[in-house]
């Protein structure tokens, strides 16, 4: 009787696990998790770049005003762009690349995983007075958005734009 009680729930158990596991990929709580996220394919904003193909450097200084220095960049469709994102604050910040509704949806992920680390090539964290790079190929036309997920600082409103012509 005992078996037939626990077999079901442990793959009950087994199942849910496996769904959260597999929900979560690309993200780490609390270190940097090998899985790829999404950005590893075409998106609508485009796709990581061949650091030997970046056709120029882009500087963007990250402050604890909660704002980007450059906050729009306007860059050429399939042009692809060395990001140098240098924190000239005193505490954590991130640069991550996306659409206005990713960026979003994913904010209020990290708002409830607050200790959330990003493993894709569109996204980087910055230790106070550090630097850190991402090398993106804008494939489309449009405007997308760069902003910083750590919670509090999105909602203060740091937020940039690339427009891509």
């Amino acid at each position: 009787m005992k078996n037939r009680i626990l077999q079901p729930a442990l793959l009950c158990a087994a199942a849910l696990f496996a769904m959260a596991a597999q929900a979560d990929a690309g993200h780490e709580h609390g270190g940097v998790h090998a899985t790829a996220h999404a950005h590893d394919a075409d998106t609508p904003y485009g796709r990581p770049g061949d650091a030997a193909k970046a056709q120029r450097t882009v500087r963007i200084v990250m402050s604890d005003t909660m704002r980007f220095d450059p906050a729009t960049i306007t860059v050429r469709r399939g042009e692809t762009v060395r990001f140098v994102a240098a924190n000239g604050g005193r505490v954590e910040h991130e640069f991550v690349l996306g659409s206005a509704a990713s960026l979003k949806a994913h904010a209020e992920e990290m708002r409830a995983m607050p200790d959330m680390q990003h493993a894709d090539p569109g996204a980087v964290r910055v230790a106070a007075g550090a630097s850190g790079e991402i090398v993106w190929q804008f494939t489309k036309a449009g405007s997308f958005e760069f902003a910083c997920l750590i919670p509090g600082h999105f909602e203060a409103g740091m937020v940039g734009k690339v427009v891509v012509r």
